[in-house]
Order: C-alpha cells, then sequence, then structure tokens
C-alpha cells in the first residue's frame, strides 16, 4: 500500500526522494502517531513535501489512494436547485438559432435604437425580438438572448453577450480576515521586498551590543531600527458580476497582502477602471474617490497591481458611456494609460485561466493597454508578477 502511494506520488510529478520514503516507514515503525487516517495524513505531508507549491498535489494523490471515490447509494436522488426552476419564461435557443439573430451593429446604433424604443414602449413584452422585455431576443431586456445587447433588470449575466448593464449593483467587501489557503500566497508575494532599517531604534543590535560592551568594558546596550519591507503597493480590485466565482482566491490574496504589504493602498472598480474607485462596497453609491486624486496622492515609486477578469464588453474599454453602471465620460482605456504614465511598475492578476484569455476580447485589449503584463492569479503567474515588479 505504502509503494504504490510513493509511486502515485512520483507520477503525479512531487519531487519525493526515497529517503523522505523511508523517514516515513522508520516514523510508522516507532508508533509516533495513532493508527487513524488523519493522523497518517499529517505525517505523510511533513515527511514527503518539501515545498507548499505541493501541498495542493499531495492531497489530491492522498485522496485518490487512500480514499477512493464516493459514490452515491441506489435510494439518493439529486436535488434540483430551486434557482433552475425560477426562470420559466427564458427562451432557450439551439447554436443554429443563435447564428441566425443579427446584431445591431456596434455601439452608436445600439444606445440610438434603445432611445427609440423607450419612447415606442407602452406596455410589457415577453418572448419578443424587437421591444425591451423578457425571455426572447431582443437587444434590450433580460432572460433572453442577443449577440449584442443592453441587459436591464436581470439578476446576472447568463451569456456573457450585454455591451451595457443598467441595474444597480450591490458589492461585497473583501475579507483580510480570511487565513485558509493563503499560505502559498503570502510565499510568492515576499518575492517582492526591499528591506531598510527606518524609524526608532527599538530592536536589539546583538552584534552591536557585544561590541559596545567589549569596548566600554560594561554592559552597553546598542538598539536600531526595526527593519521593514519598504515596498509600497496599490492595489486594484475588481468586484461583481463576473468576478463572483472568484471572491474566494481574491480574499486569500487580499489578506496575504496585507499582512506581507505594510506600505499598502487599496481600490475598488468594476470591470475597467474609471474616473472614480471607492473603498467600502456598501457605501460606494455615496463615497466615491476621484481616480484624479489617487494618481496624484501616491507618488510613482509605487507598485501597482490590478485583480480582476478584465472580461467585459469591448466598448467599456474603448468608447465613452460603454461603462454597464454610469455614463462615463471617457473610455476606461484611457485611464488604464493615465495611470501608466504615471507608474512604471503596474501587473494585472487575472483569476482566469490563461488558456482561455484569447477567446475574450477584452482580455486581449486590456493585455494590450498594459503592455502583456497580464499574469493567472496562480501561486505560478503569482511568482511572475513579482519577478515583473522588482525589476
Amino acid at each position: 500500500m505504502f509503494v504504490n502511494f510513493f509511486h502515485e506520488l512520483k507520477t503525479a510529478g512531487l519531487p519525493v526522494s526515497l529517503r523522505e520514503y523511508l523517514t516515513l516507514l522508520e516514523a510508522m515503525d516507532a508508533d509516533v502517531i495513532d493508527r487513524q487516517v488523519e493522523d497518517f495524513y499529517f505525517l505523510s505531508r511533513s515527511a514527503l513535501v518539501k515545498d507548499e507549491k505541493n501541498l495542493d498535489k499531495f492531497d489530491q494523490v492522498f485522496g485518490h489512494v487512500f480514499k477512493g471515490l464516493e459514490s452515491l447509494g441506489d435510494g439518493e436522488v439529486a436535488e434540483i436547485p430551486e434557482d433552475w426552476l425560477k426562470a420559466l419564461t427564458e427562451k432557450f435557443l439551439t447554436e443554429e438559432e443563435k447564428a441566425q439573430i443579427e446584431s445591431l451593429g456596434g455601439w452608436d446604433k445600439i444606445m440610438e435604437t434603445l432611445k427609440k424604443r423607450l419612447e415606442e414602449q407602452e406596455k410589457r413584452h415577453e418572448g419578443g425580438n424587437k421591444m425591451i422585455g423578457t425571455a426572447g431576443t431582443s437587444p434590450f431586456g433580460a432572460e433572453g438572448y442577443n449577440p449584442e445587447g443592453v441587459r436591464i433588470g436581470q439578476k446576472e449575466g447568463r451569456h456573457g453577450k450585454a455591451v451595457k448593464v443598467w441595474d444597480k449593483r450591490e458589492y461585497k467587501n473583501l475579507d483580510d480576515s480570511v487565513e485558509l489557503g493563503t499560505r502559498n500566497i503570502k510565499v510568492a508575494l515576499r518575492r517582492l521586498r526591499r528591506w531598510a532599517r527606518e524609524g526608532a531604534a527599538e530592536e536589539l543590535d546583538l552584534d552591536g551590543t557585544i561590541k559596545a560592551t567589549a569596548d566600554h568594558g560594561y554592559l552597553d546596550i546598542q538598539l536600531i531600527p526595526e527593519r521593514r519591507n519598504t515596498i509600497k503597493t496599490l492595489l486594484f480590485f475588481d468586484v461583481g458580476g463576473s468576478m463572483d466565482p472568484h471572491i474566494k482566491v481574491c480574499e486569500e490574496l487580499f489578506s496575504a497582502a496585507r499582512t506581507e504589504f505594510k506600505n499598502m493602498e487599496y481600490f475598488y472598480f468594476h470591470n475597467c477602471l474609471y474616473e472614480d474607485v471607492w473603498k467600502d462596497n456598501r457605501r460606494r453609491h455615496n463615497e466615491k474617490l476621484s481616480t484624479w486624486d489617487v494618481l496624484h496622492r501616491f507618488p510613482s515609486d509605487y507598485k501597482v497591481i490590478f485583480v480582476g477578469d478584465a472580461s467585459m464588453s469591448p466598448y467599456e474599454i474603448t468608447y465613452a458611456g460603454g461603462s454597464v453602471e454610469h455614463w462615463n465620460e471617457e473610455p476606461g482605456g484611457v485611464w488604464l494609460e493615465r495611470l501608466q504614465q504615471v507608474y512604471e511598475n503596474v501587473v494585472w492578476l487575472n483569476p482566469v485561466a490563461e488558456r482561455h484569455w484569447e477567446y475574450t476580447p477584452s482580455i486581449e485589449l486590456v493585455r494590450q493597454l498594459i503592455g502583456d503584463r497580464m499574469f493567472p492569479l496562480t501561486l505560478e503567474g503569482l511568482d511572475r508578477a513579482m519577478r515583473e515588479l522588482s525589476r
């Protein structure tokens, strides 16, 4: 059984040596643990895993070798979530039917047509292809399908085709108290460090104390300033919408960053950087901060980290008025360029798997705007991003 476990770890790419395997067997012979699966898990992990980045692989192999697959009994029936049954008016279309639905042909045409529809419409519409309504193929409304439209009054996106969304969004602040899963992130962030001793002399200087005592013939305690990481960072977090599935990993990153970077400021934005950012999602409609003020307040030696999926309508980046929540006077791309004129060191961390980036036009646009300094929000991607910021 243990030999199979060792071979499975090697097959999964973990750098496990024969010496470590023999150490595990010696520990088992010495009865250092009770004969419980959980105790053996922690013992084997301590003996066989040398690098924290391999913990996830180890867990997968351990579960496969010692736990097996859990299967449902014959009497158990899968429960269908209630939310799946609520949108009964939704119109389902085949891929061929979707291909036959024509888009209106660009941002200006969409907004002009919406204005006309608002003037013409006098009642509720459902299942149609023209007026503002639900469950149809009209470019305007909710719970339907159109290759390029404006979503109005729908809880969340479904097809990712809307070029503008008119809804009031409520977002949740990231929790910096999250600890589970942050250890590996902290290790990756530690690459971005610049040590210096600044401030009041409060830390014992052991070498200096020994030398001064020897020179003077009496105990002469020497103090020095505490060694601190002087790197200064600005973090911009995309929240809401398509970022909701990535809340957990963003919270882990946020918690780890607050521990590693003592000189850190953070702000929230939605989809793309515009003229305003905010610190508290609960009060973001009343307490916005001017992006201009942020650029003028923090000097150019700050390192800037964006965290977002960059998945949006391309109009949000390239057109005035493209924002999904307000009428922005200038395109988001203009603000990204302005920020880079102030800060030399800028990276973008994307929680979307890197292999999917080329299929989303807005991701490619953002990559171009930030000089191809977008990295996946993985341990390997974090390591690459910190190397980039350390240049």
